[in-house]
């Protein structure tokens, strides 16, 4: 069985981060096209609707699409209860936003915001459909079906996005195509799962699910204050260009978290849950999890550490230099997240979701605090403020998780180790490539990337799949085998 749900959760990561990749993709495409087709003032309305649906919509779920994974055991009645009691909140958001919407408009005078809201505002009644959906994929383990889906979503709402600009439809094409987008990716979920829409008000199995999705809302809840008492810090006390500077370094520090992390967690929190009466297989995946985690994105830090700055100027220009030291810095970050993440995983499926919210609520005023005293340093004081808020927060969630099960200190150690040495040597032989020929590329900050990148790649993927490391002999079987039939396969297809 763990052998089965080991290969579950290494397909739904696989699956999830092809579709993460091909959502950014097709994000950045149909973006670029679409910011030569409207003007800024286009995506400002949308960019202010969201404002007030965005906030309102981690509400409208209530994370019980989270407690239907997490069940023990779900069958149609807990899917229709459920999608019962979300289609209702969603009825009542969308009349408070259909009934207020005038009231925006004349706030930001302009009498377009009614009929935006009223039209953006749609998506609510959508929502509980593709909710129930993707909670019973989710369940199934069937990630793989979940993301084609998405990824087709994404491409036919910025097929749609793109169309419509050239029709002249200006700030519709974003919303209308959204709501198309969100229909097709309702009809083809009804397609791949059994679930009928039906009205169920069976009142027990809604609070059962609502009782748990309330501690997944509080924690959505308290990690939005946290993120965002600290942007308001920066933009009152530096400014925005400071917080732009701060929010890119931060967001292109995160790029292994983006692509690998967090299509982690999901076939995780699934495979836990299925497990949460078995502690010594759930202490085995949180392991087991972190290990891995460490080992792919350990040197993936390490080599954004050393080009930070060079890459930041290449890509986005000289205005945004100043955000590559900081950067460098905030990769420090993505450690801890190696461990916080799988933290949480464990948290969410034994249900302590209220200590992780009280664990999150000591952190916020650290974090806030650390970064108005790092505001003396500039950006690279916030990120240092950023850094040991996110290493306590982590030893927070890592001290919740050892009274969840049977494990201590030394296990964690034997966990990351393998990640760190790999680290350690990528780090050390970036440094010796950079003291052999980092001036004579110093003059070419293009070439002196791509140079350390392919090394870096090159050393990494040699030292995982050659050094004995004994907590990953059974991956670097898996991925030696993958290379000879990769081989296998372009040697028959050579005339």
């Amino acid at each position: 069985r763990e052998v089965s749900l080991g290969q579950s959760i290494r397909s739904g990561v696989k699956w999830l981060a092809f579709g993460k990749v091909g959502n950014r993709l097709f994000e950045f495409a149909f973006g670029v096209a679409l910011a030569r087709l409207l003007v800024p003032a286009d995506f400002g309305m949308i960019a202010t609707i969201q404002i007030f649906t965005g906030f309102v919509g981690m509400f409208v779920a209530g994370g019980m699409g989270q407690s239907l994974i997490r069940a023990k055991q779900a069958d149609t009645n807990d899917f229709t209860a459920v999608f019962t009691l979300q289609l209702a909140v969603g009825v009542l958001v969308y009349l408070a936003f259909f009934f207020s919407a005038p009231l925006v408009a004349r706030f930001f005078e302009n009498p377009l915001y009614t009929d935006l809201m009223r039209i953006s505002a749609l998506s609510f009644l959508l929502r509980p459909l593709v909710s129930m959906r993707n909670a019973w994929l989710n369940r199934e383990m069937q990630f793989k079906s979940r993301t084609i889906v998405d990824v087709m979503t994404a491409f036919v709402g910025g097929f749609l996005s793109v169309g419509m600009a050239l029709l002249g439809m200006g700030v519709w094409s974003l919303t209308v195509a959204g709501l198309l987008g969100a229909l097709f990716n309702n009809l083809w979920l009804a397609r791949l799962t059994p679930l009928k829409p039906r009205l169920n008000l069976d009142v027990a199995t809604m609070r059962k699910h609502a009782g748990y999705g309330a501690k997944i809302v509080g924690v959505d809840f308290v990690n939005y204050l946290r993120a965002q008492s600290r942007t308001l810090i920066l933009s009152k006390m530096a400014g925005p260009a400071f917080l732009g500077l701060f929010n890119k370094a931060e967001s292109l520090s995160r790029l292994p978290n983006q692509l690998l992390m967090s299509p982690t967690m999901e076939p995780l929190f699934r495979a836990m849950s299925k497990s949460q009466d078995n502690l010594d297989q759930t202490k085995y995946l949180f392991y087991r999890s972190i290990t891995l985690l460490m080992a792919y994105t350990t040197p993936a830090y390490v080599l954004l550490w050393w080009i930070a700055e060079p890459f930041i100027g290449v890509v986005y220009g000289p205005n945004w230099v100043a955000a590559g030291a900081a950067m460098s810095i905030l990769t420090w970050v993505g450690v801890f997240l190696n461990v916080a993440f799988p933290c949480s995983a464990v948290l969410a499926a034994q249900n302590r979701l209220g200590k992780e919210i009280l664990a999150t609520a000591i952190n916020l005023p650290i974090m806030a605090g650390a970064c108005f005293i790092g505001l003396r340093w500039g950006l690279e004081g916030v990120a240092w403020a950023g850094v040991l808020s996110q290493s306590l927060f982590a030893v927070q969630l890592y001290w919740l998780t050892l009274q969840a099960l049977p494990t201590r200190l030394a296990d964690l150690m034997q966990a990351i180790w393998p990640g760190l040495l790999l680290g350690s040597l990528l780090f050390g032989f970036l440094a010796l490539v950079d003291f052999a020929v980092g001036e004579r590329l110093g003059d070419s900050p293009a070439v002196y990337v791509v140079v350390m990148a392919t090394l870096a790649l090159t050393f990494h993927a040699c030292a995982f799949l050659l050094l004995p490391l004994r907590a990953l002999q059974s991956e670097t079987e898996r991925l030696r085998k993958l290379m000879a039939g990769a081989l296998a396969f372009f040697r028959r297809r050579r005339p």
